[in-house]
């Protein structure tokens, strides 16, 4: 039998990351992802990146 379910992607995502935050922290997340018509792993994310640019700017 063919196995069913989604076809893996080029670029999976296979690594999960916890993060504790405060009550306080986790509402403003939720609340800037529900504004932003976000899911709070992208807005995570989209932190990281900018992070990663910035140190990059800086090796420069």
């Amino acid at each position: 039998m063919a196995k069913m379910g989604r076809p893996k992607s080029d670029n999976a995502k296979e690594r999960i990351v916890a993060v504790r935050l405060t009550d306080d922290e986790h509402k403003r997340l939720t609340m800037y992802a529900e504004r932003h018509s976000l899911n709070m792993s992208d807005v995570l994310k989209s932190g990281l990146y900018k992070i990663l640019e910035n140190q990059e700017e800086d090796e420069q």
